[in-house]
């Protein structure tokens, strides 16, 4: 009971800063809610799909790419960075507040936000006539897990390579779009050269795309994904291994200075 209080607790006081702030929810809405009317467009017009079709096919890379990648995985380095330099760390040493209640609160009010990110998605998707065709739970299940992998990749570049609120912007940049691209959010994956398929079966925003897409557009079940589900299972709990791996790293080196 005690983690789960402390736990709840810093939850709470990351949405409440946010709240405060409004800035970055506004844009964290805005950026997928433009990014799923563009491709819905694109797709009805150059694919010949109804509306309805075409945001069925355009919400799920937009939610796991426009969203859930910026806000979960930017927005987890970006508060990394933040406390860092807040010198909140340094007050979490002298009080009762543990170091694994911390490391779940960022975790648990960032998945917060990508909850409410699908909602938002799924919600304006459904204006144009889309539907969820498959499992609700297993669409659920993928989108917790690459939440997952998000946060947990988050911690991990927010505690070893960025060290200021400026390098964000950079780092998400420089190892984001690339991997966005190749992941199949902007242009779909069936126009890649066989060369660029084999790379990106290595980049995991290839996998959750593929995953969601398959399940919310297509109905497949989880034998039609496997191969994908298999890699974002072992993905997400690398990278919360990593993740918390990396933040007690960053308690020691804090501790020290």
């Amino acid at each position: 009971m005690k983690y789960w209080r402390e736990t709840i607790a810093v939850t709470q006081r990351i949405l409440i800063e946010l709240l405060r702030r409004k800035r970055s929810l506004i844009f964290w809405s805005i950026f997928p809610i433009s990014v799923l009317i563009l491709n819905g467009m694109i797709l009805a017009e150059r694919a010949k799909l109804s509306m309805a079709r075409a945001f069925e096919n355009a919400a799920p890379s937009t939610l796991v790419g426009a969203a859930l990648f910026f806000s979960c995985l930017g927005g987890s380095v970006a508060t990394v960075v933040a406390e860092r330099e807040q010198q909140t760390l340094k007050r979490l040493f002298i009080s009762p507040l543990s170091g694994i209640s911390y490391f779940l609160g960022i975790f648990l009010a960032h998945s917060c936000i990508g909850f409410g990110q699908t909602l938002l998605v799924y919600t304006i998707a459904g204006f144009w006539g889309a539907t969820f065709q498959g499992s609700i739970f297993l669409g659920l299940i993928i989108i917790i897990m690459s939440i997952v992998a998000y946060v947990g990749l988050g911690f991990i570049l927010g505690t070893q390579l960025a060290r200021r609120t400026e390098d964000v912007n950079a780092l998400v940049a420089a190892f984001g779009v690339p991997l966005l691209i190749l992941g199949g959010v902007f242009l779909p994956s069936s126009l890649f050269p066989k060369r660029l398929l084999d790379i990106a079966n290595f980049n995991p925003i290839y996998h959750m795309n593929e995953a969601l897409s398959g399940v919310s557009a297509q109905s497949y079940t989880v034998s039609d994904i496997a191969y994908h589900f298999q890699f974002l299972t072992v993905f997400s709990v690398l990278m919360v291994i990593g993740g918390w791996l990396s933040y007690r790293r960053m308690l020691m080196v804090e501790k020290r200075l």
